[in-house]
């Protein structure tokens, strides 16, 4: 597999682009991700690759840096937009077309915020979709997907699977096989990152359960993906790690549980990552404030 990957680079960026949804520059990763989208749905699966596939298309036609394209920085929020799109709508003609360009736009809103030195983490695909959902749901008359139609099933859920669900909502995925794909995925690149991922995701039901959300949202894992992302972007081995992976889901779960609760950004998609790109923000800013007054 290997030669392959070499011989042909595109292909290698694009399962890395995937695997930096969750912070992982692994192809293994991307490839164990496109495998749990395409058990989901097959429209995520081929939705995904296109969109990958445009935005680090485009990244090397404009010439960004190869470092990061090889890196896989101009796929994650590209990779979102198409699993995104294919999510809340039926793939028509015109949601193939906007995947594809949503992708190569979301690259381009990337490479603004890197060029910048700024952490934007997701937001170029949190944009893409605000827009895209308000849009499309005033000005057009293209129906929702089966997936956001589909009555609930009857599923026993238990607290055991509830934290795997949070890895699955991640991308858009609701079914424990795919949660269980996903947090193997990372396992393999970054134990410390999957069981933070697991703890974060966690304690995202948990406080959320306290704060009185849908029980059944919790199970599902929708009030778990926010914080799961959190922590990993502060896991890491250091004595300290833990207590910023506490920090970062704490302000995660309040932005997210807030946002929902008065129903703010319905109209748009809902919240998406959103409270993690916060989230993780301001922990980044506070962190850098106690290093910066411990030097001093």
């Amino acid at each position: 597999m290997d030669k392959i990957f070499t011989k042909f680079p595109f292909i290698d960026n694009v399962l890395k682009g995937m695997g930096q949804i969750m912070l992982q520059e692994n192809r293994w990763t991307g490839l164990l991700f496109l495998i749990g989208i395409f058990i989901g749905s097959w429209q995520g699966g081929v939705a995904i690759l296109l969109s990958t596939s445009a935005g680090t298309f485009t990244a090397m036609k404009l010439g960004y840096d190869k470092s990061e394209i090889n890196a896989g920085l101009y796929g994650f929020s590209a990779a979102l937009v198409g699993v995104a799109l294919s999510f809340f709508f039926q793939t028509t003609i015109l949601i193939w077309t906007l995947i594809v360009l949503g992708g190569a736009l979301a690259s381009i809103i990337q490479h603004f915020f890197i060029s910048k030195k700024i952490p934007a983490f997701t937001f170029p695909f949190i944009v893409i979709i605000w827009l895209s959902v308000f849009v499309l749901h005033h000005f057009t008359d293209i129906p929702p997907s089966e997936m956001i139609t589909a009555k609930p099933e009857n599923v026993a859920y238990s607290e055991f699977i509830t934290p795997i669900n949070g890895f699955g909502e991640v991308i858009f995925q609701g079914g424990l096989l795919s949660g269980v794909i996903f947090f193997i995925a990372i396992f393999i690149s970054s134990p410390a990152a999957a069981l933070y991922g697991l703890l974060g995701s966690l304690l995202g039901a948990y406080f959320s359960y306290m704060d009185g959300e849908s029980i059944e949202g919790i199970h599902m894992g929708l009030f778990g993906f926010n914080a799961v992302l959190s922590a990993i972007v502060f896991s890491g081995f250091k004595k300290t790690d833990g207590l910023w992976v506490l920090i970062a889901v704490l302000i995660t779960v309040a932005i997210d549980d807030f946002l929902i609760d008065h129903n703010i950004l319905t109209e748009v998609g809902g919240v998406l990552t959103f409270p993690f790109v916060v989230g993780t923000c301001l922990t980044l800013l506070i962190k850098s404030f106690f290093i910066t007054k411990k030097q001093n």
